[in-house]
């Protein structure tokens, strides 16, 4: 069904909805993973060039037309007011349900005035090797009940004071990947300037300008940004976590060790459970070793090696806003093989964890 006469449908308990352009490559796919777990599908276009449109219709999802709006917040609203819905599932072209579909009919038969947060797993490219990809996970609300609604041009966060819950619908998420990011490259920052020019020094906006920097490649406008947030974050904010890592590892990458190092100090007492955490700090001991050579073995290799064991205690914690799945298990016992090895070659004992 083509068309804008949404309100002809029978209303429902559940719909998916969903905003697109140029997304043949992954469309169906998503559509697919969702089918089976709501009564309607509805996809916006706004301005494709492909076959997204006849791709949406051949798998049931009714398509309809808008003009880009300049505005994420703006596109979704417009798709969740075609939807006549009870309670509506938003998702993404290039994510897919992993698990946790069948769950959707029983939570939202007792959340009441709920909004649902996900579990979305996004993987991306890392530099270790050719091909070699990693994936980070993060909560984030996508099941709504009828009237909630967005703000925000670009990285849009649903308006309101409802009580949020999680629920255990996991959903995979390529968008990140190298090849795709091209296209996001250049889209995102004039929306996140004009919504900085909205509510200025606002620290999410300023984190996702940083996010961006670093997308683009530049990692010193990305430090900075990372830096005014920090400032006005709070620390019951989902995202902090995130943007602690994103700030140590940007630092560690300008060789502003110092700066990294008194981060790392004022925020361990913050993250205790955080596997992250210390293992961005045993890369940042790491990279200390190396700018430090004569005190590498005696302290900051022990050091890099005590936090990375410390992400073995730990264990991965996927709960947490950022989170990389595997620093608290193979990616930390990883990092310890490797300096372990390199201290034997050289004819000494293991820091630690050997």
């Amino acid at each position: 069904m083509s068309g804008q006469n949404a309100s002809d449908a029978a209303p429902c308990g559940l719909a998916a909805t969903m905003i697109v352009r140029n997304e043949a490559r992954c469309l169906a796919r998503c559509l697919d993973s969702v089918r089976p777990w709501v009564d309607r599908m509805i996809v916006v276009d706004t301005g494709s060039t492909d076959a997204t449109r006849d791709i949406a219709l051949a798998a049931g999802a009714e398509v309809y037309q808008i003009a880009w709006p300049d505005s994420f917040a703006l596109a979704r609203n417009h798709a969740l007011s075609l939807s006549n819905a009870d309670w509506n599932l938003v998702i993404d072209a290039d994510e897919r349900i992993e698990t946790g579909g069948e769950l959707l009919r029983s939570w939202i038969g007792t959340a009441g005035a709920t909004l649902g947060t996900v579990c979305i797993h996004s993987a991306f490219d890392v530099e270790r090797g050719p091909g070699e990809s990693q994936v980070a996970q993060g909560w984030i609300t996508r099941v709504l009940p009828r009237g909630a609604r967005f703000e925000g041009r670009v990285h849009e966060q649903v308006v309101g004071t409802l009580p949020r819950a999680r629920l255990n619908l996991h959903l995979s998420h390529d968008g990140y990947c190298d090849t795709q990011l091209d296209r996001k490259r250049d889209r995102n920052r004039p929306l996140l300037l004009a919504d900085l020019n909205d509510r200025p020094a606002d620290p999410y906006i300023l984190y996702q300008l940083g996010r961006d920097a670093e997308m683009r490649g530049d990692t010193a406008a990305a430090s900075l940004y990372y830096a005014d947030a920090l400032v006005q974050a709070p620390l019951s904010a989902g995202w902090r976590h995130a943007l602690i890592l994103c700030q140590v590892a940007a630092l560690g990458r300008l060789g502003q060790l110092q700066a990294a190092l008194e981060l790392i100090a004022r925020e361990e007492p913050h993250w205790p459970t955080s596997p992250d955490f210390f293992f961005v700090a045993g890369d940042l001991y790491l990279n200390c070793a190396v700018a430090d050579p004569a005190g590498a073995i005696d302290h900051w290799l022990p050091l890099a090696c005590n936090a990375w064991e410390h992400c073995l205690r730990i264990g991965d914690q996927s709960g947490l806003e950022g989170s990389v799945h595997g620093r608290g298990s193979r990616l930390a016992r990883q990092n310890l093989d490797m300096v372990n090895g390199q201290l034997a070659q050289l004819g000494r004992r293991p820091a630690v964890g050997a």
